[in-house]
């Protein structure tokens, strides 16, 4: 059904563009926001632009920060020597939920398809390299999702590291093979990351 407003209109299919938001949500979001106050509307836009605008991605891990090193890297309570390789932000939320982990992250930015045109130079793989060379890592454990892709990825990252004294693990198989890591529930990814296995190349 149109609407008597274009305005109103142009802001419903701007909510709509987001995912998982239907057009009968857009138009509660988008009357929800033309009947708060001004400066309400005014905060809540501010604070979407200073977002895009401002965060930053990590120089060394490549999650996101509003510094160009992530509060998880610079924190001293985390082992520099135990890196979690994941192929998301969203992975390390979701880690990070579990509490169960004390070490650090490695975002690659997605995972090896060449189906998809994916191929290892596009993710962040040679900085992972170099961060296993610099930091003297000492396990490396493979958080990526039970899938074709992802044992893909965590073959080929093995394979760069052949010949070097590292602890490579991947997580327990608590979570069903072509599942999505993300969607995993907390006490059975806590549980995958504490009970991670060796990595052997088949």
């Amino acid at each position: 059904m149109p609407l008597s407003s274009q305005l109103l209109e142009e802001g419903v299919q701007a909510f709509s563009k987001l995912p998982g938001i239907g057009r009968k949500t857009a138009l509660r979001l988008a009357l929800h926001l033309l009947q708060a106050e001004e400066e309400e509307v005014v905060d809540f836009a501010k604070a979407l632009l200073d977002m895009k605008q401002k965060i930053q991605f990590c120089q060394k891990c490549h999650n996101i920060s509003d510094q160009e090193t992530c509060s998880i890297c610079q924190s001293p309570a985390r082992s520099k020597q135990v890196i979690c390789v994941v192929e998301s932000i969203k992975e390390v939320m979701a880690i990070e939920n579990t509490q169960q982990f004390q070490g650090t992250y490695h975002v690659l930015g997605g995972l090896i398809a060449p189906i998809d045109g994916v191929g290892p130079d596009e993710l962040e793989i040679a900085s992972l390299i170099e961060r296993i060379e610099k930091d003297e890592v000492e396990e490396l454990i493979m958080a990526l999702s039970p899938s074709i892709e992802g044992d893909t990825t965590v073959y080929y990252i093995s394979k760069q590291l052949e010949g070097k004294t590292i602890k490579i693990s991947t997580i327990a198989r608590g979570v069903s093979f072509g599942g999505e890591l993300e969607y995993a529930d907390e006490l059975t990814l806590g549980r995958s990351i504490l009970g991670r296995l060796p990595y052997k190349q088949s």
